[in-house]
């Protein structure tokens, strides 16, 4: 953005934000809204969980910016779609051992109502990283497998490949995340009964959609990507010789199934009649949305429209989780700039969502799953680029950027000086490490739909599972859907549910006369 449309859109603005009555008017509204909001307190026929990995405050700012600069606005005033969530809660997010989290302990967490250890899926605390005979026995369930037997249809979204840590969470118990092929695991693990998380995806649980990339750990070694026949690390890594996508096919046969890996096929898929979906569109990870082919590969709106279309068949409901998994690879790599344009699409995404969903019926969350070391600071101007550098220069005589990380790649010092940082950077860290580390500060969850208002305070992560269980009736907590059998709509347009004898029950007031009533029936028994 150039400095001189920025000066332009700022002298616009200061027509009405000098006058105080321009704030007053817009609390006001604001104030209404909140006033007139109903709590819904039905039961989520549907969950749609969007999880930005590394997603914390600093992104969920920057990137918020950002979205309004893209549209040639300032960029601070821009309401993102996740903005507009009625209920906003604040996550712990640590593990069982550490004070910062890795992915695969949050997403146990979040997923399997569990705390576990650092760099372990699926499993509880009792299980050691890397060590597999710790393993057995420790084994803990998600709540995409608690919406599957409770007859809903199931997916998973993720722009990273769908062996990695946050999806694997949906279906895999792994003593170690990197368990990735069967090629990735130690002799030790595999003569101790340990199995690899791509087979495992084929073996827990009936998943119906299945989108994003990792199809070198489905083949065998050797095998010549479609893609990229040439690139030798784009081949097959199994060393069991199996071929897991060909598997899937076979185990669908008498069902309308399709495995695609471009976007022609992608497209080509009509998601009224399709029962299940893989679509793995990259060897590894799925390009960054600023790098992507669009002629090759989907963006996250069109892979969580087409997974939402699918899933929304059954009358039962979905559970689907969509995951902006590369803003944290961006982030380790001190790309802020890859970061936040990720965060944008990701946003985008919720808005496609919301889109395709009923806010009666549909319980959609959204939530990081840790933090990282990037900051926001050195008073830059309103309006003024949030990739670019502060308007200030350090004591050292020299600018810097207005994001930073605390460690990472962007730490340079050439005879004991910062360099005069130009246009062609990566941001500025404090301390020299190759990948920049995750941050252990709380992230926010934000809700709207049935129960919304259950993701408020401060909680532990792994209470999240437990609250879109509880809300959808899935799982082992089956109070919320207790004499709900039928519907009726009410004045506010949410749809409450209805006891046996058809009375409304939908308020919180009433639902707890309805238990104090259970409760003095139980005591005379």
């Amino acid at each position: 953005m150039h400095f001189t449309l920025t000066r332009a859109l700022i002298a616009q603005l200061l027509d009405n934000t000098e006058n105080p009555g321009f704030w007053r008017s817009e609390a006001q509204k604001s104030l209404q809204s909140v006033l007139d909001r109903k709590l819904n307190s039905n039961i989520a026929k549907n969950i749609l969980f969007f999880l930005g990995d590394g997603m914390g405050i600093t992104t969920y700012t920057a990137a918020r910016i950002l979205k309004g600069q893209l549209q040639n606005q300032t960029g601070e005033e821009t309401v993102m779609t996740m903005d507009t969530f009625p209920s906003v809660g604040l996550v712990k997010t640590y593990s069982v051992d550490f004070q910062i989290p890795d992915s695969a302990a949050t997403a146990t967490a979040y997923l399997c109502g569990v705390k576990t250890n650092l760099n372990t899926i699926g499993v509880s605390a009792a299980a050691r990283n890397g060590v597999c005979k710790t393993q057995k026995g420790n084994e803990v369930t998600s709540i995409l497998k608690w919406a599957k037997d409770a007859g809903k249809s199931v997916g998973i979204v993720t722009t990273t490949r769908v062996q990695h840590a946050t999806p694997a969470a949906t279906y895999a118990h792994s003593a170690s995340r990197k368990w990735y092929s069967d090629a990735d695991m130690p002799d030790a693990a595999k003569n101790e009964g340990c199995t690899d998380i791509a087979a495992q995806l084929l073996k827990n649980i009936d998943i119906d959609v299945i989108i994003g990339g990792g199809r070198k750990y489905m083949t065998p070694k050797g095998t010549k990507d479609p893609e990229y026949p040439r690139d030798f690390f784009s081949r097959g890594k199994r060393k069991d010789g199996r071929n897991l996508i060909d598997e899937w096919k076979i185990m669908k046969t008498g069902k309308v199934a399709h495995y695609v890996w471009n976007k022609t096929d992608f497209d080509a898929v009509n998601p009224e009649t399709t029962d299940y979906l893989m679509a793995l569109f990259e060897p590894g990870d799925l390009r960054f949305e600023a790098e992507r082919d669009p002629s090759m590969d989907p963006s996250i709106v069109e892979t969580t429209e087409k997974a939402i279309r699918i899933l929304q068949k059954n009358p039962k409901g979905f559970f689907l989780l969509v995951e902006g998994g590369r803003i944290d690879q961006a982030h380790h790599a001190g790309r802020a700039y890859m970061a936040l344009h990720e965060t944008v699409a990701f946003d985008y995404a919720i808005a496609k969502g919301l889109e395709l969903t009923k806010e009666h019926e549909t319980l959609t969350i959204v939530m990081a799953d840790h933090s990282h070391t990037v900051t926001f600071n050195g008073y830059p101007f309103r309006g003024q680029s949030i990739l670019g550098k502060s308007p200030l220069w350090a004591t050292d005589l020299m600018p810097y950027t207005t994001l930073m990380y605390g460690n990472g790649p962007g730490h340079k010092i050439t005879n004991g000086k910062r360099p005069d940082i130009s246009d062609d950077y990566i941001q500025l860290s404090a301390v020299p490490t190759e990948s920049a580390t995750h941050s252990g500060e709380d992230v926010a969850v934000l809700a709207r739909g049935p129960m919304a208002h259950l993701f408020q305070g401060v909680q532990e992560q792994n209470y999240i599972a437990h609250a879109m269980a509880y809300a959808a009736c899935v799982g082992a907590d089956l109070r919320h859907c207790q004499g709900k059998t039928k519907t009726s709509v009410d004045h506010t347009g949410f749809t409450e549910n209805a006891n046996v004898a058809g009375r409304p029950c939908g308020s919180v007031a009433l639902l707890s006369s309805l238990l104090s009533v259970l409760l003095a029936l139980t005591i005379l028994m």
